[in-house]
């Protein structure tokens, strides 16, 4: 495996050190996808400019959160499970939401479920969702530009899994208490 530098503020290439003292200053620590993302200036760029549009979509925090949550368990991202499984805590998304999302079970609510169902869909069929299953979120009551968002919620989770996977980032410490493994989760 190729050794990816866990960069600090200090050690990170010129045009990354203004992203990462952002997300420093944001949120009191440099977490280490952010320090691995830092080798490439565009690409921690890219992650923080994108992380912040997605949170400016129509969703909830607790929707946006199944929407990345689910793209994490799809894609075996052990960091990014964890983190966002902290994340969620923090922004109060109930905890049988956390712990259906966590196992790639169903949730209670109907709306939600609809949304972790179409998420998935857009995930493992590769954008190439049948009609049938698009209209099926429409009449969930979600609208048309919410499926652009969870289209973007998934580029933004194809870039930090995929990351993760080929960098092999270590999961930071604060995100540990909710470390995940594909292995002890059920299938969707």
């Amino acid at each position: 495996m190729t050794d990816f530098t866990i960069h600090t503020q200090e050690t990170a290439p010129e045009g990354s050190k203004k992203t990462l003292d952002a997300v420093v200053q944001a949120y009191g620590f440099l977490p280490n996808l952010m320090a691995t993302f830092a080798e490439s200036p565009a690409a921690v760029e890219a992650y923080a400019a994108l992380s912040g549009i997605f949170d400016k979509s129509d969703f909830t925090a607790a929707e946006r959160q199944i929407v990345l949550m689910t793209n994490n368990r799809l894609n075996n991202c052990t960091y990014c499970m964890a983190a966002h499984t902290t994340i969620s805590k923090m922004q109060k998304v109930p905890a049988d939401v956390i712990d259906a999302l966590r196992a790639g079970t169903a949730l209670a609510d109907p709306k939600l479920e609809a949304l972790r169902l179409f998420t998935a869909k857009v995930v493992e069929q590769r954008g190439f969702v049948d009609p049938a299953d698009v209209e099926a979120f429409l009449a969930a009551g979600y609208s048309k530009a919410n499926i652009l968002e969870v289209i973007l919620g998934t580029g933004l989770k194809v870039l930090s899994n995929y990351t993760n996977h080929i960098a092999g980032t270590p999961v930071d410490g604060v995100f540990q208490a909710n470390a995940w493994s594909a292995d002890k989760t059920a299938a969707a």
